[in-house]
């Protein structure tokens, strides 16, 4: 009875009678996720940074000279890394209108009753649960000229995917759109089903037709969480290394993120590679800060 009492009566009491307070349960989870995130997150970054402005090479004993933003001037006057950007940029938008249209697409057919649509969407998903390398191994037997069933299926002969200049970065994006598509599907598919019933009814009544209905009442109200899928995806795609390093090492592929790990780990120059790195992350921040306003732009209409 007593032990009743106090449990309804006094916070404090019930959580001494538990033997430990919810603030200090509160501490105990909170406390080393900060701590793993000081270690390897902020210092990691902080100790990058300072490299930044040096010219310290991992392979050299010599100690680091402190140049201050010259490895960022030289970086940004380097037309050879704009070019590895604008092949970077290429790539993104290749890719990231092609998940969204296959993705989209896909979440447009599978949201109406079909038989066996679960299986279907489990199926689909299938391809963003393998690892990259997985897939880049998988794709290049694909992309064979001699045996690869691509070339067979359209008829294509010995056409060269992987080492034409041309078609290269396009192959790469194809692997990339095939792996990621789902995840925009998973997404679209989200948004399809809190579409309001009632509005498709309205819109029956009023005889709108399919293409009234979609730019109307579907698009507008699955923007929001499609501008989140446009996000993520634009934020992987710019970082993306592994799919293009194991298929191709064509000059027309090499997105900036391999640059950086030549500069890096083939080249040594470590303190240059850091400022590389700042660069390309002030890029995707600014990139995602204008896709965040927009997003709520679109949310506000």
């Amino acid at each position: 009875m007593a032990t009743a009492v106090m449990t309804t009566l006094d916070p404090k009491s019930r959580s001494a009678a538990r033997g430990m307070s919810d603030l200090t349960i509160r501490n105990l989870f909170i406390i080393p996720t900060i701590v793993f995130l000081i270690v390897f997150n902020i210092f990691p970054l902080l100790y990058s940074l300072g490299y930044s402005f040096t010219d310290f090479r991992a392979s050299s004993a010599a100690p680091a000279n402190f140049v201050g933003l010259q490895n960022y001037r030289e970086l940004l006057n380097d037309l050879f890394i704009w070019s590895n950007f604008a092949i970077t940029a290429k790539y993104v938008i290749v890719s990231v209108v092609g998940q969204v249209l296959v993705g989209f697409g896909v979440a447009l057919l599978l949201n109406r009753d079909i038989p066996l649509k679960g299986l279907l969407t489990t199926l689909l998903l299938l391809p963003m649960m393998l690892s990259m390398a997985v897939v880049g191994l998988f794709w290049k037997l694909l992309y064979d000229p001699s045996f690869g069933i691509i070339n067979y299926t359209l008829g294509l002969g010995s056409f060269e995917w992987l080492s034409n200049p041309d078609m290269a970065l396009y192959a790469v994006a194809i692997t990339d759109i095939w792996m990621w598509s789902p995840f925009v599907m998973l997404l679209s598919l989200a948004g399809l089903s809190a579409v309001p019933k009632h509005l498709y009814e309205a819109a029956a009544i009023d005889r709108a037709g399919s293409f009234y209905t979609f730019f109307r009442i579907t698009l507008p109200l699955v923007a929001p969480i499609l501008m989140i899928a446009i996000i993520f995806r634009t934020m992987e795609a710019f970082k993306t290394f592994d799919l293009a390093y194991i298929l191709t090492s064509q000059p027309t592929t090499e997105v900036i993120s391999i640059r950086l790990y030549k500069m890096a780990f083939q080249e040594w120059q470590t303190g240059r590679s850091c400022a590389l790195a700042y660069i390309v992350l002030i890029m995707i921040l600014a990139i995602t800060n204008i896709y965040v306003k927009y997003l709520n732009k679109v949310k506000e209409r």
